[in-house]
């Protein structure tokens, strides 16, 4: 794994990588020859970046985890030369640290050797500086011939920058390890702050005495955390896939229906009878609807008319469109996603100049101010490598739209459409750590996974919780609607809307979050309280006398809200 940072020669740069975790098999070019004829680097999953600059650096993370001799008290103990640099132990103020020296590769270096485990996450931090100016300075992980998925082994830790007239100063060096179980008790600690919430009962009778040993039954109504999954036009004329849908998801977006593609196939001649009743039936059911997409920015799924215009005919034909759909819908709708894909393509702004997605954005909160308007992109979450979307490209771009001030300052929304093949479960907590900051709302729009079916469902599940962990996650999507020509790249059933693996995914998920009609039981202590930790919802309570079989009932609402009340009670 290569981890770039920029150092400055006037203090310690705390590089700190919170999660990483072996991934067999991905393989990176960017060492010489001559240094990847000798070690072969191979990738670590990232979680999330904090950069500090000290005169003198903290202690190492965690002791230093698995590095030996990680702030250097032990002079050369565990460090030794790499390539053909000269190596110094120094110290300045009572600090210790290794220098690099002499170096005229970008690879000369000092290096420690490690031993990694598979299926263990690490975390890896280190204070580095350079001797003047300021110069890139990649972290290195490498191991001998390479990583297989069944095997551990060891590997070499080094540093190098491109700038060969640099000393590269290291200090308090850490790599610590976790285990899959410590990380999942991250993940329920998280949900427990951010998705739950305790809730206190009492039972009194008609005097407003204790009911001790009454019987609690708290039936989960509706799930508070948004989740759904894309649909087809074909689940209006299907009375099975209109139970097996409505009985499990609180949120939905249509495929193909309200695309321009869809609704104006014929210049001038607009169309929007399939979208309108997808609508309505989806607001019968208590279902609500994120609008997609208002224009696509791929050329590859322009409208031959559209890709015909061009200056003002172009510029009329997107006005129209973005004035005829968001007006028609306008308040209906949970979201938009604006201009899809404008990180990747940029087929408006070719034709109508680099400021089109801006103007698109900003006629579309004119037109609907009270809509959050959403960025929609893939491989933010999904590929590191992926330079397009990446967080930082993804933040650079939203910092363009935040500026738009037309009837009000414009509501954003992050959309990471998350379609996997191997998901890359830390880099995934990296990003959404990073783009998480601006503290704007992020959906996973689109969710599927293309994998072998052996390990389908597994990564899939993987993803969902990944999401429904993080606390700025506010909904997911899933992209897996059943249509008898075929789902995109996964199913949730079969034609008879029976649950394949990923639909017992689905299923697992919603009970342990409280949907499907979950169902809390107990009875009231000695002084009639009765308390749970129940998820965000909708809920109906119903209380049993345990002498006069009497019965009462409440319902409730449980929200991340503080001024809600959460504290019931309820005369039998």
């Amino acid at each position: 794994m290569l981890c770039l940072f920029k150092i400055y020669c006037k203090c310690f740069i705390l590089i700190n990588y919170p999660k990483f975790e072996m991934i067999p098999n991905y393989f990176h070019n960017e060492a010489s020859s001559t240094a990847a004829s000798l070690l072969q680097p191979f990738s670590i999953k990232l979680f999330s970046i904090l950069s500090l600059c000290l005169e003198n650096p903290y202690k190492p993370q965690y002791n230093g985890g698995i590095i030996v001799n990680p702030d250097l008290q032990n002079g050369s103990q565990g460090w030794a030369q790499f390539a053909n640099a000269k190596v110094d132990f120094r110290e300045f103020g009572g600090n210790k640290f290794v220098v690099a020296r002499g170096r005229n590769q970008s690879y000369d270096s000092v290096s420690q050797k490690i031993y990694l485990e598979k299926e263990l996450l690490y975390t890896f931090s280190a204070w580095l500086q350079v001797s003047k100016g300021k110069a890139p300075v990649i972290a290195v992980f490498k191991k001998n011939g390479g990583l297989t998925i069944d095997e551990s082994g060891p590997a070499e830790l080094y540093f190098e920058s491109e700038d060969t007239t640099v000393e590269i100063w290291v200090d308090s060096v850490s790599l610590q390890p976790f285990t899959q179980e410590e990380w999942n008790a991250h993940h329920e600690q998280t949900i427990h702050r951010t998705r739950k919430r305790g809730m206190r009962i009492r039972a009194v009778n008609s005097l407003g005495e204790p009911i001790p040993s009454a019987t609690i039954s708290i039936v989960q109504n509706r799930l508070g955390f948004s989740f759904g999954c894309e649909v087809e036009k074909y689940i209006l004329v299907n009375q099975a896939y209109q139970n097996w849908f409505t009985k499990r998801f609180t949120v939905t977006t249509f495929a193909n229906e309200m695309k321009w593609y869809s609704t104006e196939a014929v210049r001038g001649k607009e169309d929007y009878t399939t979208a309108d009743a997808m609508l309505r039936f989806f607001k019968q059911h208590g279902i609500a609807v994120r609008g997609h997409n208002i224009v696509w920015n791929d050329p590859k799924y322009q409208l031959s008319w559209v890709s015909s215009l061009s200056g003002n005919d172009l510029y009329n034909a997107v006005k129209r469109r973005v004035s005829s759909v968001v007006s028609r819908y306008k308040g209906q709708l949970l979201s938009w996603d604006v201009v899809n894909e404008n990180l990747h393509f940029s087929f408006f702004e070719s034709k109508m100049g680099p400021q089109a997605s801006y103007n698109i954005f900003a006629l579309a909160h004119s037109i609907d101010p009270r809509t959050p308007m959403f960025m929609n992109e893939f491989n933010t979450l999904e590929q590191p490598g992926d330079s397009a979307s990446s967080p930082a490209r993804y933040l650079g771009k939203l910092r363009e739209l935040q500026s738009i001030r037309v009837a009000g300052n414009i509501q954003l929304g992050i959309g990471l459409e998350s379609h996997f093949n191997t998901p890359n479960i830390p880099y995934m907590r990296s990003a959404l750590d990073t783009l998480a900051a601006t503290g704007l709302p992020i959906w996973l729009t689109e969710v599927d996974v293309q994998a072998p079916p052996n390990v389908q469902a597994k990564y899939f599940e993987q993803v969902l919780r990944e999401g429904h962990a993080h606390p700025q996650v506010k909904g997911m999507v899933t992209w897996s609607g059943y249509s008898p020509s075929g789902c995109y790249k996964m199913c949730l059933t079969d034609g008879n809307f029976r649950n394949l693996p990923t639909g017992d995914v689905v299923d697992k998920l919603l009970r342990e979050w409280g949907g499907l009609r979950g169902q809390t039981t107990g009875l009231t202590d000695a002084d009639g309280f009765f308390e749970a930790s129940l998820f965000h919802g909708d809920y109906d309570i119903s209380i049993a006398h345990p002498l006069t079989n009497s019965t009462a009932s409440h319902s409730f609402k449980l929200t991340s809200d503080d001024s809600q009340p959460s504290r019931f009670v309820v005369h039998v």
